[in-house]
């Protein structure tokens, strides 16, 4: 199993991210640096020696997201934050559900033991309004479309179709939109999806960079995009892409320790 670790300015976090992290299973830790300005690698570095380190090579999560699964050596691939709010314990949830069955095991604040200490009303508000308008377009059954704790099997990668790494120049799903396009990507392609209970807890130190609006109206374009896209790839049958696939939630148990 490899862990994506995307970060930015996040060195005072990574201990407790390296704290909470699962002893077993964790074969990689796929470590992106996001040109951090403070000593976010060194920090890194100590905590992880035997990760693989990785620089982005553009900025925002998504483009972050898509350096880190370029690299990843396993069978299972999990993404989690690094300031703190996505707890690394709750890793063997995701993993069990991926092994019950599902091709992607989705990460919800809105089911099961899930809930947050640090979405506000707004981005609660945001975050209803654009679930809705995706599960109407695509028949899908998302109870929370914009968080970023994920697992997936690796061979369901390329159906993801991440925005390309190599190019200089920003590319479509490079922000935090990307979470929309992935899950949208997977329901789309006929895959099964299951729903993990989640905390999420508060930012430890430092200041998000997520900014509600605009990241809102990128979502909501992204939708729009997203919507161009499965049209054109239904037309060309090229992964064999259709709509309505089933969302199964599994609610996350009580954690030990």
């Amino acid at each position: 199993m490899s862990v994506v670790i995307p970060a930015m300015n996040e060195a005072k976090n990574l201990p407790y991210v390296a704290f909470r992290m699962p002893d077993e299973a964790v074969d990689q830790i796929v470590f992106v640096d996001g040109n951090s300005a403070d000593d976010t690698v060194a920090v890194a570095r100590r905590l992880w020696p035997d990760a693989t380190f990785v620089t982005q090579t553009r900025s925002g999560k998504g483009n972050a997201i898509a350096c880190g699964v370029e690299h990843c050596t396993g069978d299972i691939i999990v993404m989690i934050d690094a300031d703190g709010s996505t707890d690394p314990a709750e890793i063997p949830l995701f993993v069990q559900a991926l092994v019950d069955g599902a091709d992607l095991a989705k990460g919800s604040r809105f089911v099961g033991a899930g809930g947050s200490t640090d979405i506000t009303a707004l981005r609660r508000a945001g975050n209803k309004v654009l679930n809705g308008i995706v599960n109407a377009v695509f028949r899908t059954e998302f109870s929370d479309l914009c968080y970023g704790y994920n697992a997936f099997w690796a061979r369901h990668a390329e159906c993801m179709e991440l925005p390309p790494t190599r190019y200089r120049r920003a590319q479509w799903g490079d922000g935090f939109e990307i979470e929309t396009v992935i899950n949208v990507r997977v329901a789309t392609a006929g895959l099964a999806i299951t729903e993990v209970g989640s905390f999420e807890g508060p930012r430890l130190h430092g200041r998000s960079n997520l900014n509600a609006y605009s990241d809102g109206m990128r979502v909501l374009r992204t939708i729009n995009q997203e919507w161009q896209h499965w049209r054109a790839h239904s037309s060309a049958e090229r992964h064999g892409v259709r709509a309505g696939s089933g969302v199964t939630v599994e609610p996350a148990d009580e954690l030990a320790g």
